[in-house]
């Protein structure tokens, strides 16, 4: 299992923790936009994108810009890691 993958596995397991959250894994390949966060979904009424890095990787500039989008419109946007997947909160 790549370190990427154990910081996802980290925060879906957060995420059926707690009650009421829906969620997915986008498609990003064919007909998906490039960018999008790891994981997107619903909260309490709010919208949130979760890109999941390991190691010293950091969100790319298309990532970046998909993550200001979602906070310019009022949504939660979270860069988690592996310093912090067990502590993030929506």
């Amino acid at each position: 299992m790549t370190p990427e993958k154990k910081v996802k596995n980290a925060v879906v397991k957060r995420l059926k923790e707690m009650t009421g959250v829906y969620y997915f894994y986008p498609v990003t390949s064919g007909y998906g936009r490039s960018g999008v966060p790891d994981i997107v979904g619903c909260y309490e009424g709010k919208f949130f994108g979760i890109e999941c890095k390991a190691g010293k990787n950091k969100p790319t500039a298309l990532q970046h810009k998909e993550l200001d989008a979602i906070r310019n419109s009022g949504g939660i946007a979270l860069v988690v890691n592996e310093d912090n997947m067990g502590t993030f909160i929506l």
